[in-house]
């Protein structure tokens, strides 16, 4: 394995991958709604707005070979699936509850410097 202290944030690095897919929306949403409890899959995707079932599925799969995410099946007729989030990926729960808040809390004075720049740019154009 490649120094990836040394790399800082080389493309080789295997804590890039993993970053990159623990750090993109939906799976940062996927771990949030998961918090409650195991939930299915038509479950996850109704309290995701926006997300394709593809999209869902992708980022499941990551998030389960990344050791974040259980897949149960349930042996029903028809068969059904659950996921609920592994001890590993309760370990993002309180980064992930800061940032949230963060987002929140910071969404004003955001939205004030997105106007500033919008309003400069336009200026400038």
């Amino acid at each position: 394995m490649i120094g990836c202290e040394e790399q800082r944030f080389a493309a080789s690095c295997p804590s890039r991958i993993l970053f990159d897919q623990i750090a993109d929306k939906w799976s940062m949403m996927v771990l949030t709604v998961l918090d409650g409890g195991p939930q299915r899959f038509n479950a996850i995707k109704r309290q995701l707005e926006g997300v394709t079932q593809k999209a869902l599925t992708q980022c499941l799969r990551r998030l389960e070979r990344n050791g974040l995410v259980e897949r149960r099946v349930i042996p029903l007729s028809p068969v059904a699936v659950e996921y609920s989030i592994t001890p590993l990926g309760r370990t993002l729960q309180p980064p992930f509850r800061a940032m949230y808040a963060w987002t929140i809390a910071s969404l004003p004075e955001v939205e004030e410097a997105r106007r500033a720049f919008d309003a400069r740019s336009s200026i400038a154009a």
